[in-house]
């Protein structure tokens, strides 16, 4: 069946997790997404940190950085990199130098048959190169623009650079999620915000291409990653903006229920529970088998529960410390209390709900060789999403793409091989 956007064409320039995470989504639905990529520039945090990191270099790493199967970066480190590859399926990839004369002519060509542009560089790297909407349109006057910065294309902040921990902070987001007896320097890393633009981005690009089809006219599109991340803690925002108050940290409380993450058996295992009316109380004294605690009057009531949850706190880790985290939620669910392990990425592919639901799904790519990758975040029933293409590899579809979309002929795509901007390999003065 046809996917819901064959037949859109979309040129990826993104780096890092933003724009390759919307991209995804878009050809997971059908969009054929070309990556656009060069071998004379490595770019850093996206296929890897460096281009030829050895072996002795990678086993010290941390996963998010040098995560490659087996500790081993390979011949082609760029293609075994985890954190790009789960976002690469679905996509053809090409390769071409846009700060050459002739890599922006290759470009140009291929803007014109095609139907958006998304990108999330620090706003004046395109700029530099003279690719400006202006310039696009006047390529393909009805192009959609998507551009997708930390900050915007306007402002006092429009050239600041920042990753998703620091949009995150500046929101605020690190306030509100540090533990409540510490300070933010000691939160985890997270960069949901990341997603949460690249979310934004790719439903901007989808109505933009709407209004294209109703009207005609193509549109330049605007994402700021720090607004878009504000969505997903409005309410306090707004809190604040009406009523003047000033959130402070919860740690894992919630202000209406009893609420935490209680360690269990075993190196690092934890089991979250809530504990939100009397019905759950009672589910929680029978499933710990009624200890006298549970009859304490300072818990027989919700508001009570609430104020001495300091206290009773310990009391529900020295039930669930006799138990593995699994069994814990398991038992607790079993009498209609709220509570799920917390699960590292080994628990996940063996979690029986998502395996039932098929979310990994096993990709082979010749570099890397097969893996489990998660899978769509949706189900469509007309029209089922199927992994088409595993993730893709640095110009993996040059030859398709000069010679088949863009009508290169065999010695015009040998003259631009010679000139640097095809390959497979990143070149030798790459680190």
């Amino acid at each position: 069946m046809s996917l819901p956007l064959k037949g859109i064409r979309i040129i990826d320039l993104g780096v890092v997790a933003a724009i390759p995470y919307s991209t995804m989504m878009l050809a997971d639905m059908g969009a054929e997404v070309i990556r656009v990529e060069t071998t004379q520039v490595f770019p850093n945090q996206t296929r890897g940190v460096l281009a030829r990191p050895s072996r002795e270099m990678v086993k010290h790493w941390i996963t998010t950085s040098g995560g490659y199967p087996g500790r081993d970066p390979g011949e082609r480190p760029w293609n075994r990199y985890p954190f790009f590859n789960y976002m690469a399926r679905n996509k053809l990839g090409m390769t071409v130098d846009l700060r050459k004369p002739s890599g922006k002519e290759v470009f140009a060509r291929l803007v014109r048959i095609s139907d958006a542009i998304m990108e999330n560089n620090t706003p004046s790297s395109l700029e530099r190169m003279g690719i400006t909407y202006e310039w696009l349109c006047g390529i393909k006057p009805d192009i959609v623009f998507v551009r997708l910065s930390s900050f915007g294309q306007t402002g006092p902040f429009r050239d600041y650079r920042a990753f998703g921990l620091q949009t995150e902070s500046y929101c605020g987001h690190d306030l509100l999620r540090r533990y409540r007896d510490r300070d933010p320097s000691h939160n985890s890393w997270a960069v949901s915000s990341d997603h949460a633009g690249g979310l934004s981005a790719a439903i901007g690009c989808l109505m933009a291409l709407i209004r294209r089809r109703r009207t005609g006219r193509g549109e330049l599109v605007d994402v700021s990653m720090v607004e878009s991340f504000l969505n997903d803690i409005g309410h306090i925002v707004m809190d604040f903006t009406m009523n003047g108050r000033v959130q402070e940290s919860l740690g894992n409380r919630d202000p209406d229920a009893v609420q935490g993450v209680y360690r269990c058996r075993g190196d690092d295992r934890w089991v979250a529970i809530t504990i939100a009316t009397d019905e759950h109380w009672r589910g929680f004294s029978d499933a710990a088998g009624n200890p006298p605690w549970c009859d304490d009057p300072r818990f027989t009531t919700v508001a009570g529960r609430i104020r001495d949850q300091d206290a009773l706190d310990p009391l529900i880790e020295s039930w669930t410390l006799q138990r593995e985290h699994r069994e814990a939620a398991a038992i607790l669910q079993s009498h209609g209390v709220p509570a799920g392990p917390v699960m590292d990425d080994a628990d996940a592919y063996a979690d029986p709900h998502l395996n039932a639901r098929g979310f990994f799904v096993a990709l082979s790519q010749a570099d890397c060789g097969t893996h489990l990758y998660p899978g769509p975040a949706c189900k469509l029933s007309a029209t089922p999403i199927q992994m088409r293409l595993p993730p893709v590899r640095l110009g993996e579809h040059n030859e398709y793409i000069y010679k088949t979309l863009l009508g290169y002929s065999d010695e015009e795509y040998r003259a631009l091989e010679a000139e640097g901007h095809i390959g497979t390999d990143y070149a030798a003065h790459v680190p």
